[in-house]
């Protein structure tokens, strides 16, 4: 797996923290607390930054690269899936016609509720 890496060295955003969860069942898991990351094909967050999803804040912990063939039971359990078959599944069917590749990189942003420690 990718070490977690310091912001400083990281390439530029992809996009806005705004955009790295927007799908209502998944915005609904991080606020109960079953969903601690979420995988992208690009990168949306800086480490400290603060993502705010109905009036709640998580800040990014962490942002590192990762490939698909990496991926294991507790990350998927970290995107709120019972398993990683399930998590498999969920996005091939968001992204019709996408092949699941082992070495496919993706970039994983690690988060928390602001008010915990």
């Amino acid at each position: 797996m990718s070490q977690p890496t310091d912001s400083n060295s990281l390439p530029p955003k992809t996009c806005t923290i705004e955009r790295l969860v927007t799908l209502p069942a998944d915005v609904e898991k991080v606020i109960q607390g079953r969903k601690t990351a979420t995988r992208r094909n690009g990168r949306y967050a800086d480490v400290g930054e603060i993502m705010t999803l109905e009036g709640h804040e998580f800040v990014v912990e962490n942002v590192y690269s990762q490939s698909l063939g990496e991926l294991t039971e507790d990350n998927a359990k970290q995107e709120g899936y019972a398993d990683l078959e399930a998590y498999k599944q969920s996005i091939l069917s968001m992204h019709p016609g996408m092949p699941w590749l082992p070495q496919m990189k993706v970039w994983v942003h690690e988060f928390r509720p602001v008010s915990q420690k």
